[in-house]
């Protein structure tokens, strides 16, 4: 069971920025595609970025040229640079794993944006 670990979420005003962290750990696999979702207040968890282990990313359109994902493969360490924040950005972001065929999910990690 690989554990998965989210910190860097907060409070920030409209257009402001955070950086979101997610650790990877003790999974006896290598680690493949890494990526965030986002569980807003009263829909459904969606995909706001993924990466895989080659550097391959897929954004939501939502988020394209705001967000920028990065990883470092080294320590399995994914981040979330998320610049020009909007209220509808609000929710709880949640890293998912995948490694030897198993999907992971970290207890996710607060965003709130105020307008």
């Amino acid at each position: 069971q690989t554990q998965v670990v989210e910190s860097g979420g907060g409070l920030v005003q409209a257009g402001g920025s955070l950086r979101l962290s997610c650790a990877a750990s003790g999974s006896i696999f290598s680690i493949g595609t890494m990526g965030w979702y986002q569980e807003a207040p009263g829909k459904l968890r969606e995909l706001v970025a993924a990466m895989t282990r080659g550097g391959n990313t897929h954004y939501a359109d939502s988020v394209k040229g705001r967000f920028t994902i990065s990883r470092e493969n080294s320590n399995n360490t994914l981040y979330l640079q998320m610049n020009s924040l909007k209220p509808e950005d609000t929710g709880v972001y949640y890293c998912r794993v995948l490694a030897g065929g198993f999907e992971s999910w970290g207890q996710g990690t607060q965003v709130t944006v105020s307008s």
